[in-house]
């Protein structure tokens, strides 16, 4: 079986987006062309390599590992390249969600470029981060997680209570609207979890996305919010920890077989 490298390339770009649309325009060719050339892929592998879930596409087992290949492919052709001298190194690439840049990483990304590094940096949550670095389509994640997964090298970067605006137990909650995330955001679901284990009966006062407008809503007197103990608030918003909840724990996730460039950046963030 011969796997042409344009299309390992073609297919770690569509791992890397799982969009059909912003990988075709990454690649310069319509979205048909990349359709037929995935589709020759998995009849000259005999195996699917993604499925549609709802709106979203996720890699297969055999994608997730046709995706890795392809990245470690291309790494080492450029790591023979930079060892002619022929070519710069690739910039590093880390992956994190929007909550860990604003309020986690500002300072060691700029320790990081300081150094002299070149970083490239994709935002996604937990479970897209994690999908990255199996893949190879990020060298490095930073992730909040409840478990960390075995098949993956994880360090605990930092530790946050969770907050609410005034409450301290999670009874204070019975009855109240609440600003949440959307269902399927890990944060909201143990949330729910949480509360649905004490018997607290609570409403949603309104869902956004990110900890920025979770806090904006509650500004505005929407309800209150539990967010991330790191975000940081104005005087107009109070933060209390609430003693029934798990802290939220942030780690940099790597695989095992890291290069030594990726493990002096997971080195320089924690």
């Amino acid at each position: 079986m011969t796997l042409v490298a344009e299309d390992l390339e073609a297919f770690a770009v569509f791992a890397r987006h799982r969009n059909f649309t912003h990988a075709a325009n990454e690649l310069h060719v319509s979205q048909p062309a990349l359709h037929t050339r995935i589709r020759k892929l998995e009849s000259r592998l005999g195996a699917r390599l993604y499925l549609k879930h709802g709106r979203q596409l996720r890699l297969t087992d055999a994608g997730e590992r046709l995706a890795a290949f392809a990245n470690d492919t291309k790494d080492r052709a450029a790591d023979f390249l930079e060892s002619l001298d022929a070519a710069p190194p690739r910039p590093l690439v880390l992956m994190a969600g929007s909550g860990a840049y604003l309020y986690l990483l500002g300072e060691p990304i700029r320790r990081i470029l300081r150094k002299g590094h070149e970083l490239r940096l994709l935002t996604g949550d937990a479970s897209a981060t994690l999908a990255a670095v199996r893949d190879g389509s990020a060298d490095i994640g930073v992730t909040a997680l409840t478990v960390p997964p075995d098949d993956l090298d994880c360090e605990l970067l930092a530790q946050y209570p969770q907050t609410d605006r005034r409450s301290v137990k999670l009874k204070d909650l019975q009855d109240e609207a609440l600003v949440v995330p959307p269902k399927d955001r890990p944060h909201r679901q143990q949330l729910e979890r949480s509360l649905l284990d004490h018997g607290i009966r609570w409403s949603v006062a309104v869902e956004a996305e990110g900890w920025e407008l979770l806090v904006h809503f509650v500004r505005l007197g929407i309800g209150p919010a539990v967010v991330n103990g790191s975000v940081r608030t104005t005087g107009a918003v109070r933060k209390i920890p609430v003693k029934d909840l798990p802290p939220i724990r942030y780690y940099v996730v790597a695989r095992a077989d890291r290069s030594d460039r990726v493990a002096e950046l997971k080195g320089m963030l924690v």
